[in-house]
């Protein structure tokens, strides 16, 4: 097995790796520290500033869109989704969570390349603020270990 084999630290290092990140803009306050948390991972684990992009869209249901044409100019080793969905008194909550997560898994499958989702779907702003940070440092380390995984399987 490739992770047994090497161990997780190696498949960590991000040094070599180019990393493409699309934030929503929407609960900005929310992806805003998704942001700061998964690109201080990134730093942390090795990748290069110069070897992050990183765009914003209006929303969850933007995120796809961006991270297609990340993916169609294959520059990237992985992508990363950050964004903040909020429960509300609609069926709209439904509606956005269920698109934007089987989009970006269609696309991770679809270009096989990997994709750490962190949209958040929380049922209010306390279970949001309290996930931003951890959620945004597990996106960074799940894109650089599935690069290395791909790579390997490659």
């Amino acid at each position: 097995m490739f992770g047994a084999d090497k161990g997780t630290a190696n498949l960590l290092d991000g040094k070599k790796l180019s990393i493409g990140i699309v934030q929503a803009r929407f609960n900005e306050g929310i992806t805003n520290a998704l942001f700061a948390a998964c690109h201080a991972e990134l730093l942390a684990l090795g990748v290069q500033e110069k070897n992050i992009t990183h765009v914003t869209v209006p929303g969850a249901l933007e995120v796809p869109v961006a991270l297609q044409a990340m993916a169609e100019r294959d520059d990237f080793d992985a992508l990363i989704a950050l964004g903040c969905i909020i429960r509300g008194e609609t069926y709209h909550f439904e509606l956005v969570a269920n698109e934007s997560g089987s989009s970006v898994s269609r696309l991770s499958l679809d270009y096989q390349i990997p994709i750490a989702n962190a949209i958040l779907t929380t049922e209010n702003l306390e279970q949001a603020v309290a996930r931003q940070t951890e959620k945004g440092q597990d996106a960074a380390r799940v894109a650089v270990e599935m690069a290395h995984v791909l790579e390997h399987i490659g």
